[in-house]
C-alpha cells in the first residue's frame, strides 16, 4: 500500500504511525487510554478490520492494532519472515521495544494462531479473544491442494501483478467477502478492492499462506493456560464454527460463544455486539484476577 497515497483516506489514520523495529517498517495505530490491547488482523486484512471496534473500545483500554508483515502499510525489510512462530516472534519483540504490556489480544482468523503462539511464549501471557478463529488444519484435499497453490502462486513473480490487473474491483471483493458468508457496506467493500488491488499486500498475503503450518501450534493448545473467549459466527463459511468448538475443547480455560447470521467478518457486520462481548469478557477475567 502506498502511504501517501492511500493513508490519508484510510479509517482511522488519525491514529496511525510508523515504528521501524526488527525485520519490519510496522504500520500501528494507536488509541484511547488504559491497559493495553492489541488487536492482530487475518490473513489478507489490515488495521481497516477493526475501524468500528478500535474507537469504541478506547475509552476503556490503549488500542494498539499493527498490520502484519507485507500486508496492509507494513513492509517487511527480510524475505524470510513469514513463518508463524516469526511473525509471533517479531510482533512480541515490537511490543518489547515499545514497552506495550498487553492485558488481551484480539484477533481474527489466522490472527488468532498468532495470539496465542504469542501467549504460549510471553513471560506474562495476555488473554485471547479470537472471532473466527483458523485453528484446524485445511479438510480434504485441501490440506495438500492449498498450501500447495499458494506455494506455487507465490514463487511465481507474475502472480501479485496478475491478481491485482484491472485495479479496485468492487465485485470481485464481493464476491470474495460474501463467499465468507459476510455482508458488508459499500465502504467495507471498497476498502478490501483496495487491498486486492495492491501487488505488494497480494505478496505478502501469498507468502504468509504459504508458509503457514499450524501442526505445532495445534499440538500444544493443552499448555496454553491463559483465559480464551472464541467468538464465532453461525454462517461463517470460510472458517466451520466448529473449528473453534475444537479448539476450544483442548484450551484449558476457553469458552465459545456464537453470533447467529454473523459470517467469517463478524467484527465488520456487528462491531458493536462484538465489542460488548468483548467487554463483558474483559471484565468478568478483572473480577476474576
Amino acid at each position: 500500500m502506498d502511504r501517501a497515497r492511500d493513508l490519508p483516506g484510510w479509517p482511522n489514520s488519525e491514529a496511525s504511525r510508523f515504528i521501524r523495529n526488527g525485520h519490519h517498517d510496522w504500520h500501528v495505530q494507536e488509541m484511547g487510554s488504559g491497559p493495553d490491547l492489541l488487536f492482530i488482523h487475518g490473513a489478507g486484512a489490515s488495521t481497516h478490520t477493526w475501524r468500528d471496534v478500535l474507537p469504541d473500545l478506547a475509552g476503556q483500554w490503549r488500542c494498539l492494532a499493527l498490520d502484519l508483515p507485507g500486508q496492509g502499510f507494513t513492509r517487511s525489510r527480510s524475505a524470510q519472515r513469514w513463518t508463524l512462530p516469526d511473525m509471533a516472534a517479531d510482533i512480541r519483540a515490537l511490543c518489547d521495544a515499545q514497552r506495550w504490556r498487553p492485558r488481551a489480544i484480539v484477533a481474527h482468523s489466522a490472527g488468532v494462531a498468532i495470539a496465542l503462539a504469542m501467549a504460549r511464549d510471553m513471560p506474562d501471557p495476555p488473554a485471547v479473544i479470537g472471532i473466527n478463529a483458523a485453528l484446524g488444519r485445511f479438510r480434504g484435499v485441501a490440506s495438500w491442494l492449498f498450501p500447495l497453490l499458494a506455494r506455487v502462486l507465490s514463487l511465481n513473480p507474475l502472480t501479485p501483478t496478475l491478481f491485482t490487473l484491472g485495479g479496485k474491483n468492487i465485485p470481485r471483493a464481493r464476491r470474495l467477502i460474501e463467499s465468507t458468508g459476510s455482508r458488508l457496506d459499500a465502504r467495507g467493500m471498497y476498502l478490501y478492492a483496495t487491498l486486492m488491488a495492491d501487488r505488494d499486500h497480494v505478496h505478502g498475503t501469498l507468502q504468509m499462506m504459504t508458509n503457514w503450518k499450524i501442526d505445532p501450534l495445534l499440538a500444544d493448545l493443552p499448555q496454553i493456560s491463559v483465559p480464551v473467549r472464541l467468538i464465532t459466527g453461525s454462517g461463517d463459511t470460510s472458517v466451520p464454527p466448529d473449528t473453534s468448538r475444537e479448539a476450544a475443547a483442548c484450551l484449558p480455560h476457553s469458552s465459545v460463544v456464537s453470533f447467529e447470521g454473523l459470517g467469517h467478518l463478524a467484527h465488520e457486520e456487528a462491531p458493536e455486539r462484538v465489542c460488548r462481548e468483548i467487554s463483558g469478557f474483559l471484565s468478568d477475567e478483572a473480577r476474576a484476577g
